[in-house]
């Protein structure tokens, strides 16, 4: 599986996963209803969908032109620390809005947040790679 189909399949199945594992423990943690909790997993799904589309395109734009396409651990390592990484700045506005909680609090809940994902980032990608193969940007330059 290659090109769109492969970055949107990714993309989603990534996010359906994530809203099923993020609305139960935010509704733990906040002492919230899961209505609640949910409507704010959707959001943070909604707005990492697009953030992934974004990230990875232009991750895999970068990866195509390196000598070494060859997806390492560090490279890896790379990709999902900036994914996450970004997304946490993107999305402390919106925690804080809807939890009614201090950009601070926000912060750490994303912070938190952060951890668990870049684990589920690294630990989902490898495995997507594992089952459906390689983007093309991460396979040898034909010659």
């Amino acid at each position: 599986m290659q090109g769109p189909v492969r970055k949107l399949f990714q993309a989603v199945l990534y996010e359906a996963i994530a809203v099923a594992v993020l609305s139960p423990v935010i509704a733990a943690i906040y002492d919230d209803g899961l209505a609640h909790a949910g409507a704010l997993s959707l959001m943070l799904s909604a707005s990492a969908l697009l953030w992934n589309l974004v990230y990875n395109h232009a991750f895999e734009h970068w990866e195509a032109k390196q000598a070494q396409r060859t997806r390492t651990f560090r490279r890896r390592l790379l990709h999902s620390l900036g994914f996450e990484g970004g997304l946490v700045l993107l999305l402390v506005p919106l925690v804080a809005w809807w939890l009614d909680i201090s950009w601070w609090t926000a912060l750490v809940t994303d912070l938190g947040l952060f951890v668990f994902f870049w684990l589920y980032a690294f630990v989902f990608q490898w495995g997507f790679d594992w089952v459906f193969g390689v983007p093309a940007s991460a396979l040898l330059a034909q010659r």
